[in-house]
């Protein structure tokens, strides 16, 4: 019997029964085609709540009636979580896999404090593969290694792990993640992959896998390897994700026009940087810079005219903006000179990468409110005590601007992946805390047009790092993970 357990902590604990769509003084049960699947809550308290789902398999019954290997007969699948558990879940969770709640409507998108447990699951991979594809998507992790007490001949596919991943998640996105990756993880499917995968893996994934820095690698195991489905899905992943963020691009762009007619503001964004770049350090001058969440190039372009830098770094999670990079500059047009200056890399800010440190300077232009506000302090200190470069430029809107935008709602934000929107004392003083924190000073401008009482349209925070005597210190406590799956992007 396999077991996976969700427990929602917190002010919204009673409201877990009611996102999942099962009620804690209920116990549920469905018969499956391999087993059957059942749902109960060991505990359920004011602060507190566990659902937990147990997968009864028949090995035998998943191989009646036809010819079998004496391996398909005596296995581990009645004991670790495997595609089996994905079929058990949309039994179970349905409801909640797709987004739903009728009762509680307004928690369906709202972060939880939220855990789950995988009693026993295959890593083809050990705790790295675990890691790999679930530390991207903002959790922490326990992983613990499981001898069974007694040997299974012909089915030692790979170790097994209890896993605990804790997070600020949504449930449906927790649900969702395990829906995908458990499959991910065991690598091997109880039943035949078809072309319906393909609308599986898009369904519950995306939302979060096209720019997910593993997402070659799950969409492949996924889809068992079959090559032309794994084109497929890539392929749909990468339309679904230009077409979305070109739409939420142009509207945020016809915002910003309306509000300022006659104003390029990405250029002015753009020149306000690259004055701040031009000042003096305190010792030299800018000569390394990094554009971190460089996107299709835009800002590269401007970099690449100033004479005094002798190299540039552009950095995205999405590989497709990044192909788009290597056409806007022209790269395969690029003098010697030029491409030696200039890298594209595919990689997270989510994690400590050793290409990125040592730069003069990184700037990150309209990024920092793409990220969801559960992973910001991760982001902090990879900037701060990871990259630590000596001069960092943010900008990010400014909310309180937003009231000049015609037809935009209360509480409405410039683009639909906006995680976030500060006002200028809200980014101000996460900014002073950073800055304290991580031994940096740090300034404020506004960008664009400046309105009485509500600011610029853009805000900018300047840090310069005070002291170089302490790195080592810094660079040692900072407790992230090395990226180990970023790479160099082909630009040919």
């Amino acid at each position: 019997m396999t077991c996976l357990t969700l427990t929602c902590s917190g002010e919204h604990a009673p409201d877990l029964g009611f996102l999942l769509h099962k009620h804690p003084d209920s116990i549920f049960v469905r018969e499956l085609s391999f087993g059957r699947v059942i749902v109960f809550y060991p505990e359920n308290t004011p602060t507190r709540a566990t659902a937990a789902m147990l997968v009864e398999v028949d090995a035998i019954g998943l191989v009646r009636g036809r010819s079998a290997t004496l391996e398909e007969y005596v296995n581990d699948r009645p004991y670790a979580l495997s595609s089996l558990t994905s079929v058990a879940m949309n039994t179970a969770f349905g409801t909640a896999l797709a987004g739903r709640s009728k009762e509680r409507a307004e928690l369906v998108n709202k972060p939880l404090l939220l855990e789950a447990h995988l009693s026993a699951v295959h890593s083809r991979g050990g705790p790295e593969l675990i890691r790999k594809i679930f530390a991207p998507l903002g959790y922490e992790m326990e992983i613990t290694p499981i001898t069974p007490a007694i040997a299974i001949p012909f089915a030692a596919r790979s170790p097994i792990y209890s896993v605990r991943l804790h997070g600020t998640v949504t449930v449906h996105d927790l649900l969702s993640h395990l829906y995908v990756l458990i499959p991910v993880l065991d690598d091997a499917k109880h039943y035949f992959v078809a072309a319906d995968e393909v609308k599986k893996l898009l369904e519950h994934g995306g939302t979060w896998l096209e720019n997910h820095p593993a997402k070659n690698l799950i969409t492949r195991r996924y889809l068992a390897y079959q090559h032309s489905l794994v084109r497929e899905a890539l392929s749909q992943l990468k339309v679904e994700s230009e077409v979305d963020e070109r739409a939420a691009q142009a509207e945020e762009e016809r915002l910003e026009e309306e509000a300022t007619p006659g104003m390029n503001l990405h250029e002015q964004r753009h020149q306000a940087v690259l004055a701040a770049l031009r000042a003096p350090l305190r010792t030299g001058v800018v000569q390394r810079v990094a554009d971190l969440g460089c996107g299709e190039g835009k800002f590269l372009q401007s970099l690449l005219a100033e004479k005094q830098l002798r190299e540039i770094a552009g950095v995205d999670v999405s590989a497709v903006a990044l192909k788009y990079a290597t056409r806007r500059l022209h790269y395969d047009r690029l003098s010697d000179a030029q491409r030696e200056r200039l890298k594209l890399l595919h990689g997270s800010l989510l994690y400590r990468d050793q290409r990125l440190e040592g730069f003069d300077a990184a700037t990150l232009i309209e990024v920092i409110e793409h990220i969801p506000p559960e992973r910001l302090d991760l982001l902090r200190r990879v900037l701060f005590a990871s990259i630590r470069p000596r001069r960092l430029i943010i900008t990010t809107p400014n909310r309180e601007f937003n009231v000049h935008f015609t037809g935009m709602k209360e509480g409405q934000m410039r683009h639909r992946d906006h995680r976030f929107e500060w006002t200028r004392a809200e980014f101000e003083s996460r900014c002073r805390e950073a800055a304290t924190q991580f031994g940096y000073d740090v300034k404020f401008a506004g960008v664009g047009p400046e309105m009485p009482n509500t600011g610029a349209l853009t805000q900018m925070a300047v840090f310069e790092l005070k002291s170089e005597v302490e790195e080592s210190e810094v660079r040692g406590r900072d407790g992230l993970e090395a990226a180990s799956d970023t790479i160099t992007l082909d630009q040919t």
